[in-house]
């Protein structure tokens, strides 16, 4: 079974358990805020917003936020590959584009990785120091400016502005006053209201998850810090720095974006990987894997220079 659809099926799972809760009223809470009884947990970004609304350092929010920040140390953005239902509700919308649109943009991305990996095989050496790719890294990531604005907006407000437009929230939401509505006969403006900012959120904001979401700006600020089960090229087996011959099919198949081969040419960083194993999978000489240490740099854990591969003389 390919591994999109293992993390589908996880976050399908959990998604439905927590709804299963949330209707019967057993009290399992939501992912914006889980648990059981008296033992439950906010999540960081609602834990922070939390306690600028109030302008208190609420102990179970403290709690709530180191212990995020602990399970993003070891798992970095672990939460939005495995569990969060966004990204489920993303592959639904794409389930239902055309064929040829899907074609389209899987070979534009296809496309895209294999002209990188072919004008580094060109120059045959590591473009760190390019300047475009200084203009690269250089660049502002817009979801952290998003997390500046939800704090921003929570002090002046006095309330968490954001968690009136969470994805996340919404979609439970959408859940809650559907089954209302059905069981019943609760029809208010939030049955129309609720589901359309969902909706409106996943098909204008299509990037949502890489370009604007301030959970996950919040956890690549953490996730920074991680040195567990991140990808490493083994460069003895790359077809690339092996063989000098374009593979990238680590970068086609990742989902945040992240070139693995020639990261500085990424829209994102390691600190964005949700070790979903994808690039492990479709690496066909096996050079990827995901070590519980990160090795430093020299020892595995930064890309070599790639080798070109010597032309073939022609038999007279």
């Amino acid at each position: 079974m390919k591994i999109s659809k293992v993390r589908t099926i996880v976050a399908v799972v959990v998604f439905l358990v927590l709804c299963a809760g949330l209707i019967a009223g057993i009290g399992f809470g939501t992912l914006s805020g889980f648990g059981w009884d008296t033992i439950s947990a906010l999540c960081p970004l609602g834990a922070l917003t939390t306690m600028i609304a109030t302008k208190t350092l609420v102990p179970r929010a403290i709690v709530s936020f180191v212990a995020m920040a602990i399970l993003v140390f070891f798992l970095g953005r672990a939460f939005c590959g495995w569990v969060c239902p966004v990204p489920v509700l993303d592959r639904i919308r794409a389930f239902f584009r055309s064929p040829k649109k899907r074609r389209a943009l899987k070979e534009a991305k296809h496309d895209e990785a294999l002209s990188i990996a072919r004008s580094e095989l060109g120059c045959g050496h590591d473009c760190s120091s390019c300047s475009s790719c200084k203009e690269q890294r250089a660049k502002l990531d817009s979801r952290h400016a998003v997390l500046g604005g939800a704090l921003l907006s929570t002090a002046i407000f006095g309330f968490p502005v954001f968690c009136l437009v969470c994805p996340i929230g919404l979609t439970f939401a959408t859940v809650l006053v559907l089954w209302r509505l059905f069981a019943n006969g609760d029809m208010t403006y939030s049955v129309i209201l609720i589901p359309l900012m969902l909706v409106i959120e996943l098909v204008f904001l299509r990037k949502w998850c890489s370009r604007f979401c301030p959970m996950a700006g919040l956890m690549n600020l953490m996730s920074r810090f991680s040195k567990t089960w991140k990808p490493v090229i083994d460069d003895t087996k790359c077809l690339e720095t092996d063989k000098g011959t374009p593979c990238s099919r680590c970068a086609i198949v990742c989902d945040q974006d992240i070139n693995l081969r020639h990261p500085e040419y990424g829209e994102h960083t390691l600190a964005d990987c949700t070790r979903c194993h994808a690039c492990v999978d479709a690496c066909p000489t096996k050079a990827v894997s995901m070590p519980f240490i990160y090795p430093k740099k020299g020892q595995g854990g930064a890309p070599a220079p790639v080798k070109i591969a010597e032309p073939v003389e022609k038999a007279k």
